[in-house]
């Protein structure tokens, strides 16, 4: 059930308002000033706020200005209550960042029908955005700057073209920005004390890389490396933070697009770690054929670079490559290895 808090001096205009809203299946929080009211909020976050704006205490410019100030009630949608005769001063409160005013005395639709439209402009987020997808990206952040009243946020999207073998960051660079992957493929490199190579990492359209450091407030652990021509978006530090921790919805569902990659290191390591070499080069094998989505070309990264997905020597590779294209599960071309049967490859027995 959806929480409004009302703020309201009068205690006739307080009551009939809160029963107006409790009989359409809200929850409804009152308060006689804007110090009770701001309290109330702090101990339980609102959906949305109606508040009045001549009160005594503290009156309803002071709440707006506590409300987009404090990062625990930031992007809660507002409603000012205003008289005819203070309907001069509520341009002030539109720019402070009230999201919609009524007029008193309002009738019931009226009242119904902004709060409803102010919760469906706020509860906007999707379950799921694509971000596979032109403009999936662009999609999921005009919707969180909405949901989440995040003003201007990445407001320059300019797309940035790198060329193959570029340096996206290098081992110890400060971490300034979170990157996005439009198009082309980015690997994450680490090397040993003895200049071996071992990719952490191979990202493709419609991932995230980078995030990591920002999260953990530490320079690059690893260097990312263009694979092909790529396009990437850069999502600045500043708005980084604002995705995760200005909205509760916005963060939840930022998370969940940035939480798949985390699972799949932790599988990548379990298995360097216990899994046998057959089992860990079909298991890199059916991950880079579902990055692309199962196309018929899905691996096409040199055989230096595979073994260092894997974590074996190249010869290693070679070897166990070919002995999977005896078996007739994968076809090696000029162009890279096809899957010819991924769930043969998928059976544990290796």
């Amino acid at each position: 059930m959806e929480i409004i808090l009302l703020i309201e001096d009068s205690d006739l205009i307080r009551e009939n308002t809160a029963e107006i809203l409790e009989l359409a299946g809200y929850e409804v929080l009152t308060a006689e000033n804007g110090k009770i009211g701001v309290e109330k909020a702090l101990a339980t976050r609102p959906d949305l706020v109606v508040c009045d704006i001549m009160m005594p205490v503290l009156d309803g410019y002071g709440v707006l200005h506590i409300f987009t100030q404090n990062p625990q009630l930031k992007g809660v949608p507002f409603i000012f209550l205003t008289a005819k005769t203070e309907r001069a001063d509520l341009r002030r409160g539109m720019d402070l960042g009230a999201d919609d005013y009524l007029t008193k005395p309002f009738e019931e639709t009226e009242l119904l029908s902004a709060v409803r439209s102010r919760l469906a402009r706020f509860h906007q987020l999707r379950p799921d955005y694509d971000l596979q997808q032109p403009g999936g990206l662009h999609q999921f952040l005009d919707d969180a700057t909405a949901v989440g009243h995040l003003t201007g946020l990445t407001a320059d999207r300019k797309p940035h073209a790198l060329r193959k073998k570029q340096e996206l960051y290098g081992e110890g660079d400060e971490a300034t920005r979170l990157y996005f992957v439009q198009s082309g493929r980015v690997k994450t490199v680490r090397r040993s004390a003895s200049g071996k190579e071992l990719i952490t990492g191979v990202y493709g359209p419609g991932e995230f890389l980078g995030y990591l450091p920002l999260l953990e407030q530490r320079p690059h652990a690893d260097s990312a490396v263009v694979l092909d021509d790529a396009v990437l978006l850069y999502i600045p530090q500043e708005d980084f933070t604002q995705l995760l921790h200005r909205h509760p919805a916005v963060g939840q569902q930022f998370v969940r697009l940035l939480a798949g990659r985390v699972n799949e290191r932790e599988q990548q390591l379990l298995g360097m770690a216990y899994d046998s070499l057959r089992r860990r080069v079909a298991t890199t094998l059916l991950r880079l054929h579902e990055q692309a989505n199962g196309a018929e070309v899905a691996v096409q990264l040199s055989r230096d670079d595979l073994a260092a997905v894997v974590g074996i020597a190249p010869e290693s590779l070679i070897r166990t490559l070919t002995e999977f294209k005896q078996d007739g599960l994968i076809e090696q071309t000029g162009q890279g290895i096809r899957v010819l049967q991924p769930d043969k490859l998928r059976q544990p027995n290796w």
